[in-house]
């Protein structure tokens, strides 16, 4: 059933709909199909398709390749919540004898554990997964080759290693764990390891003439964790509304706030392109917005999603080629066509139920040194803290209960906030990570650190 078209303004649906036309006939894909989400869920599809009458819908599978890999990391999260395993636990506590043991759960799902990017020959994407009957076979003879925790380097057999550590907790099939733990929760009924009718075939398009010829489809084998999954427009939607909202059901929604965080040091390249890794999403800041999500492709097929949490906007895009469209600039340019068209309308602001006289207080005006800073108290329950004007660290705080408040990002995040008061219960200064922040520049009442000098401010005599 084809999503409500009426939830975008006609000009955005035109918007949108040249943007997968241009993308479709310029990249010489045979197909391609997209789906927009907004507050959400679908309120958009679009298609192309060099078959006259044939337009795929949203419930048509494509392979979308590498998108599984955040699948696998939904899994391993899950374990993780469950108090089943930490991310620092080194793999070999888990699953012994692969020869990479000493590596991460947390490196493995952020691409850092120094793994090798592929597979020893023969090229794993177009050759039978029996071919790799065990993790040896995968992994080769040198399966480290970097310093695990130094570098970001995209592995695809660390992924195969984090669907075998799920099967042997779960003591079940990874395909299996997947589809009672987040397929049937989350309603993806069209998302499976093999294909189901009606799905698209794979196709390779000539560079240089335009001719095509069908690629092999093989079933991955131990691989597939890393890109086995065939999906629809449609499930991927849902799939993307819940990466960015969360379902109890299957990931909190902080934990998925977890997984979209930077958790890959960044190389010259990366900072280039403004690219980085969470724990099974890619992050990219373009065109001024943070995108989250993931890309895939396996021979015939290319996949991208993409999320802008703050504008509650999620793109979908899959064609049936090996190569072409460039489809991650396609997902971020619709995600922009609907964000700049239609922006985000904000909640209403609503005030605080109740706010303690004692926090109340401390909200205001604020000097570190010579620095103006302001803290506010929001209505969320958080303090929040700035500079009034320019650059400046600035972070969210979360009470402890016991008077004190704990930094949420940036700088500040994880270090303790206290007032410190004087023997009448009034506030002194607040001491933040042993920076002191005082009413006035320099409070010669409060305790500074070094002192004040006792002739105070002055010109110059």
């Amino acid at each position: 059933m084809t999503p409500p078209q009426d939830d975008l303004l006609p000009t955005t649906r035109r918007a949108l709909l040249h943007r997968v036309a241009v993308a479709q006939a310029e990249g010489r894909a045979p197909s391609l199909v997209a789906a927009v989400v907004r507050d959400g869920r679908a309120v958009w599809h679009g298609a192309r398709t060099s078959v006259d009458g044939h337009g795929p819908d949203e419930d048509v599978q494509y392979r979308i390749g590498s998108i599984t890999k955040t699948f696998t990391a939904v899994l391993v999260l899950r374990l993780r919540d469950e108090g089943v395993l930490d991310l620092g636990d080194p793999l070999e506590k888990h699953l012994p004898g692969t020869r990479a043991g000493e590596v991460t759960i947390r490196e493995l799902l952020a691409h850092t554990g120094g793994l090798a990017a592929e597979t020893p020959s023969p090229w794993w994407e177009r050759t039978p997964g029996s071919l790799r009957p065990e993790l040896s076979d995968v992994l080769g003879e040198r399966p480290v080759l970097h310093p695990p925790g130094r570098r970001f380097h995209y592995s695809n057999p660390g992924y195969t290693l984090l669907g075998s550590l799920v099967e042997k907790l779960r003591g079940a099939p990874w395909e299996d764990v997947l589809r009672r733990e987040v397929l049937e929760p989350l309603g993806l009924t069209r998302t499976s390891g093999q294909p189901r009718a009606p799905h698209a075939g794979g196709w390779a398009v000539h560079p240089w003439a335009d001719v095509m010829m069908p690629e092999p489809l093989e079933d991955l084998g131990l691989m597939a964790p890393a890109g086995q999954l065939w999906s629809t427009s449609g499930d991927l939607a849902r799939f993307a509304a819940f990466l960015a909202r969360g379902d109890e059901r299957v990931l909190s929604a902080g934990t998925l706030q977890e997984m979209r965080t930077p958790a890959a040091p960044a190389e010259a390249s990366d900072l280039a392109d403004g690219s980085s890794y969470g724990l099974g999403l890619q992050v990219q800041h373009r065109d001024g917005r943070t995108l989250v999500g993931h890309s895939g492709s396996l021979p015939g097929f290319l996949a991208n999603l993409t999320i802008s949490v703050a504008d509650d906007v999620a793109a979908i895009v899959l064609a049936n080629c090996t190569s072409g469209p460039v489809i991650s600039a396609v997902g971020a340019d619709l995600v922009r066509i609907v964000a700049e068209a239609e922006p985000r309308i904000p909640d209403p602001w609503r005030p605080l139920r109740e706010a303690a006289p004692a926090v109340l207080e401390l909200s205001g005006q604020w000097y570190w040194g010579t620095s103006a800073f302001a803290l506010r108290l929001t209505a969320d329950g958080l303090l929040s803290l700035g500079p009034l004007s320019g650059q400046g660290r600035r972070s969210r705080f979360r009470a402890n209960g016991d008077g004190t408040w704990t930094g949420l990002e940036g700088y500040y995040a994880g270090e303790t906030l206290r007032a410190v008061r004087r023997p009448d219960g009034s506030v002194s200064h607040l001491d933040l990570a042993s920076f002191v922040f005082t009413r006035r520049p320099y409070d010669e009442g409060a305790d500074v650190p070094g002192g004040v000098d006792p002739e105070g401010w002055r010109g110059i005599g």
